[in-house]
């Protein structure tokens, strides 16, 4: 059920798990030549249904959504408003779902973070709504997709499919 409602919340707010596999894919495809979208898809499914990943994103969507209503108190409010760059909260969150595979996957936040792939930058320049918590999120997610690819021999892959 959380893992449904974790996608369905990330669907809502624009992101479609299929743009995080793009992310994933981009960041693999130079180290091994086989990998195909579908194994990065895969990859961002595995990844979605650990529980701490679905209670982490649902955590920074809420968030994000209490500053779109303006429920934070002040300077919280405001800070989020303006995506302040050294509140860092955001990055931490995220960090906790990188962390489960290893340094890759932190190299890899860190390298999303700055060069905002695909879905991140249009989050990123979306000034609809406020995506403080949610373009991190999303790369840590890509990042940890990605790391756990990373982990696995190329030349042995056996890519377990994940039901959604």
């Amino acid at each position: 059920m959380n893992y449904t409602m974790a996608v369905s919340w990330l669907e809502q707010r624009g992101v479609k798990l299929e743009a995080i596999a793009e992310i994933v894919y981009k960041l693999q495809k130079p180290y091994n030549a086989l990998l195909e979208l579908e194994q990065c898809l895969d990859s961002v499914k595995s990844v979605l249904q650990k529980r701490e990943v679905q209670y982490t994103l649902m955590t920074g969507i809420a968030m994000d959504m209490m500053a779109e209503r303006k429920q934070w108190p002040e300077p919280l409010q405001s800070m989020l408003e303006a995506d302040e760059s050294l509140y860092g909260v955001d990055e931490t969150l995220a960090l906790g779902i990188t962390s489960m595979f290893g340094m890759i996957g932190l190299t890899s936040f860190g390298y999303l973070d700055k060069n905002k792939l695909g879905i991140l930058g249009q989050l990123n320049n979306d000034h609809s709504g406020i995506h403080v918590f949610l373009d991190d999120l999303v790369a840590g997610l890509a990042a940890a997709a990605s790391a756990r690819i990373a982990h696995q021999d190329p030349n042995a892959i056996k890519y377990d499919k994940v039901d959604s």
